[in-house]
């Protein structure tokens, strides 16, 4: 099983001064130690889950871009972007640049985003999820054109969300064809999408999540589209501070890969994330990899 970490919150001792030293850190402590991706969300305001709005939160791109920096091996990810944050030219010029500065790193986890609270109280629009839908299989259309040949397919784009006169993309990314896709959401038009246009999808450890997995596989059928093509990740929080937490952490993800999920993404809210990044280190990988 492979391992990434996600940073998801930024409330550590030394307030804003020591925010952008630990998160340098802590790319490079998790490069170091063999952990596949780096990713932290994609919001303005913090969740409720980690301290609420009056907590820090960083924007994202920006977030990996200092990962990447600070990083040789790691792959960089937002997980997930929201689609309503970003035109998809803006988004594909983004993440190009990310994969292009980094040496070919970079992966866009994509969705449909869900605080229409962050978004009402920061003016930015929120459809309804019906429409948010729409614009991110529309998205991913003009993704997919924007990286293909050598500047993008250079068509017009005329959707029911967006209108482009050419996708255009010069540099295009390193990664070819294209950065990795995962798309976050358990739903099944989310599975749907991912069965169409996915590289990854991107689950939480439910109780159904098996049964998600089998609808996966049915929907990669029906679209002509092998089911193993496809990464099954999953996310869930990490606290492995305390006593005891290395050994339930290592249980849950042989139970995690038992059941199909071949990547987890270790959410850290820790006030202590070097320290964690050091113990999953010392204690988790290891384990893993002994198998």
């Amino acid at each position: 099983m492979r391992v990434g970490l996600e940073l998801g919150a930024f409330d550590w001792p030394g307030g804003p001064a020591a925010i952008g030293p630990t998160v340098a850190r802590f790319a490079q402590l998790a490069d170091e130690a063999g952990f596949t991706s780096l990713s932290t969300g994609d919001h303005l305001w913090q969740g409720f889950n980690a301290g609420g709005e009056q907590a820090p939160y960083l924007e994202c791109f920006t977030t990996l871009a200092v990962m990447a920096a600070n990083s040789k091996r790691c792959r960089i990810s937002p997980v997930v972007a929201g689609v309503h944050f970003r035109h998809p030219a803006l988004l594909a010029k983004t993440v190009t640049t990310l994969d292009v500065l980094s040496g070919g790193r970079a992966s866009l986890g994509l969705g449909v985003g869900w605080n229409a609270d962050e978004a009402a109280g920061s003016g930015i629009p929120f459809p309804p999820v019906a429409q948010r839908f729409e614009m991110l299989e529309e998205t991913l259309h003009i993704l997919l054109g924007y990286w293909q040949g050598e500047q993008g397919d250079g068509r017009a784009h005329r959707g029911a969300h967006y209108q482009l006169d050419r996708v255009l993309g010069v540099p295009q990314s390193l990664t070819r064809p294209h950065p990795p896709i995962m798309l976050g959401g358990a739903g099944e038009k989310t599975l749907r999408l991912v069965a169409r246009y996915g590289d990854a999808c991107n689950l939480y450890p439910t109780p159904d999540m098996p049964a998600r997995l089998d609808r996966l596989r049915e929907l990669c059928a029906e679209v002509g589209r092998n089911y193993d093509d496809i990464e099954k990740t999953c996310c869930l929080p990490f606290d492995v501070v305390d006593d005891g937490g290395p050994e339930e952490l290592i249980d849950t993800l042989h139970q995690l890969a038992g059941q199909g999920i071949q990547t987890v993404i270790g959410i850290l809210s820790s006030p202590e994330p070097l320290k964690q990044v050091e113990v999953l280190a010392a204690k988790v990988l290891p384990a893993l990899a002994a198998e």
